[in-house]
């Protein structure tokens, strides 16, 4: 199977801000965002804009680091998730929240997506973001299966 990979520089928060949410218009139920970088990367950041991007009315969204998984409605009717995994401590843990389900029927977002095991999806984007020198700037690396390849071209300035 073809792979897509691709790096970008973003170089402020409102950068990562306009990327995710050009990043959620091409979104559809049945995708899945996977979050990788370290504590202060800028993962729930980029999850928040895409969120707010996609929704009818602004809302508070705040981190699922203690709850696990926030769910919203898009303005479209598709569901999204929001899902921080850090806390989890087996892949089992997931059928619980009803995440294996979600990757089907919903867009998802998924923070530390190493907790996932064997139930990564295979048709996932996955967006690491990495710290630089600068304060508020990201390095952005994309990979996943080719149909992201789109990526490259997307605008978000």
């Amino acid at each position: 199977m073809a792979q897509f990979a691709h790096t970008i520089i973003l170089g402020s928060e409102s950068a990562t801000s306009r990327f995710a949410a050009a990043l959620g218009a091409r979104l559809a139920a049945g995708d899945t965002i996977l979050l990788e970088g370290g504590i202060g990367a800028g993962k729930t950041h980029f999850a928040r804009a895409l969120i707010l991007s996609r929704l009818a009315a602004p809302e508070d969204i705040p981190s699922p680091t203690f709850t696990l998984v926030q769910t919203y409605e898009a303005k479209d009717g598709v569901e999204l998730w929001h899902a921080d995994l850090y806390r989890l401590t087996d892949p089992s843990e997931l059928e619980e929240l009803g995440l294996t389900d979600a990757f089907e029927e919903a867009i998802c977002l998924i923070e530390w997506p190493d907790r996932l095991g064997s139930l990564r999806p295979a048709s996932a984007l996955t967006l690491r973001l990495d710290l630089t020198a600068q304060e508020s700037e990201r390095v952005l690396h994309m990979s996943g299966p080719a149909r992201w390849s789109f990526l490259k071209e997307l605008s978000f300035t």
